[in-house]
């Protein structure tokens, strides 16, 4: 099941991440736990990297073309557009959030 996009106005700022000993190019962790994602929502510079890593017991989609996430796996993609990006799991249409990228 394909993930779909969607840009929104806004979102809460709020990043999960570790920085890169380069200081330039930041990678962010999502985790899919509850059917929920956490954070839901976050801030990230163009160039970023967010992984989505499933530790839930059922399969989910993370976001921007990972296809199904079985419990353990991961997949990360890398922003290097401005934008507000609105997503949600294939598989359970509730889970919802959104990325910014600034």
């Amino acid at each position: 099941m394909a993930l779909r996009l969607a840009a929104t106005a806004a979102a809460a700022p709020f990043a999960a991440k570790m920085a890169l000993a380069d200081g330039h190019a930041t990678t962010h962790t999502i985790t899919i736990k509850d059917f929920a994602f956490n954070p839901a929502d976050l801030t990230v510079k163009a160039g970023d990297t967010v992984t989505f890593i499933n530790e839930d017991g059922a399969p989910h989609t993370g976001g921007f073309d990972t296809g199904n996430l079985s419990t353990g796996q991961s997949a990360a993609f890398k922003f290097s557009t401005a934008g507000t990006f609105s997503y949600f799991c294939a598989v359970h249409p509730s889970m919802k959030g959104s990325i910014t990228v600034a």
